[in-house]
């Protein structure tokens, strides 16, 4: 499985981080990496972690500059893409076509091609044209999944929530993982 992984600047870079962990311990799976200016900024910013170990993490790696990458074409095969986490600024271009960098042009091939687009939406309070672009996108075909914590699972720590959204996205891929206990019913 090919799974393309962009990592935008806004907060909770450590979801995009955390898929990355995940998904390089899976044998099958290859990732492709994209990560914004402003992602190399957050991940500084908000981990401890320094984007050279991020980029580690992935089998290939992309500048989002570099628009002449095989990410920039339907001709280069992905399973998907998941943009954790997914800013403003990445949605309402995805919404729109607007591809002025390999990230958004790789959704855009994504969509165009037919495959699974998965958009960490990292924004609250939301107004109408947030609303609007996550409609927009997601009559294209992507699926708009803003990490919001569930609690059903009890979870004890931070990593506990992160690696539910996490497991989230794993299983719109069809991945099997432990990341969270599932919900079994009340009284399980």
């Amino acid at each position: 499985m090919i799974i393309v992984i962009g990592i935008t600047g806004a907060s909770g870079v450590i979801y995009g981080i955390r898929l990355l962990q995940v998904l390089s311990e899976i044998p099958d799976v290859q990732t492709h990496l994209v990560v914004t200016n402003s992602g190399v900024r957050n991940i500084r910013y908000e981990t401890e972690w320094e984007p050279e170990q991020v980029c580690a993490l992935a089998d290939f790696t992309y500048s989002e500059n570099d628009i002449g990458a095989g990410l920039a074409s339907g001709s280069f095969y992905r399973d998907g893409m998941v943009v954790a986490p997914c800013t403003v600024k990445t949605l309402s271009a995805i919404a729109h076509s607007y591809t002025d960098n390999l990230l958004v042009r790789s959704a855009d091939v994504t969509l165009k091609e037919r495959k699974k687009l998965v958009l960490l939406f990292r924004e609250t309070p939301l107004h109408s044209g947030h609303i609007e672009n996550m409609e927009k996108v997601t009559r294209a075909g992507a699926i708009v999944l803003p990490p919001v914590p569930a609690f059903y699972h009890r979870p004890q720590t931070i990593e506990d929530i992160i690696d539910h959204t996490v497991g989230k996205v794993l299983d719109l891929f069809n991945i099997e993982h432990t990341l969270y206990r599932r919900w079994q019913g009340e009284g399980s």
